[in-house]
């Protein structure tokens, strides 16, 4: 079987309807779609999917908003980059500090978080790493999918800076993914990357 690994976004879950979506629909195409709970520490979020690209060897990893920015930095895998935020440290600072629910539930029974800055210098420490590996392999191996409505985050000129227009895609969407924009956009991208190219 074939494995897909998830990235959820900012106080999100791997029990998100994203990583549920994709799961219903792959499953029956003999593929798995793996979406763990991410650390809230973006130092120890980085190392621990390090550890788990290195242990499950995913043929794809697809990945939302902050996840993307994880994802970006995890070279040598297929990637599928949804409205990438590269920036969360600038991202938090402007939203100041607090406390922050989670929006899906977590594995381990957490309830929230806060945002705070010692979050806010370990998202600058990550991000300092970002496109440090980019290279004309690199390139085919990454596609950025970013929504023409997202009024949250705006990384286009970043993807393109670094990856060029290639697998640039551009949909119409929001910032947050809906079940229409999954099945239109995003799952048919996984299969053909998955399923027709592996």
């Amino acid at each position: 079987m074939k494995k897909v690994l998830y990235l959820h976004g900012f106080a999100s879950a791997g029990s998100s309807g994203t990583a549920t979506q994709m799961r219903n629909h792959l499953y029956p195409k003999d593929v798995a779609v793996l979406s763990p709970d991410i650390p809230v520490s973006p130092l120890e979020a980085i190392s621990f999917l390090q550890e788990t690209v290195e242990r499950e060897n995913p043929q794809l990893i697809v990945a939302t908003s902050m996840g993307a920015l994880y994802a970006e930095q995890l070279y040598g895998t297929k990637r599928i980059l949804v409205n990438p935020s590269f920036h969360m440290a600038r991202l938090l600072t402007f939203g100041g500090m607090k406390k922050q629910e989670f929006r899906n539930k977590r594995a381990d029974g957490a309830h929230d978080f806060r945002i705070d800055r010692q979050l806010i210098q370990e998202f600058q420490e990550v991000e300092k790493h970002s496109f440090s590996a980019v290279n004309a392999e690199e390139r085919k191996l990454v596609y950025g999918l970013f929504g023409t409505l997202d009024r949250r985050v705006n990384c286009q000129s970043d993807f393109r800076k670094h990856y060029g227009e290639e697998h640039f895609i551009l949909f119409e969407g929001e910032h947050f993914l809906n079940g229409q924009v999954l099945s239109r956009v995003v799952i048919p991208l996984v299969e053909q990357v998955v399923l027709e190219n592996s």
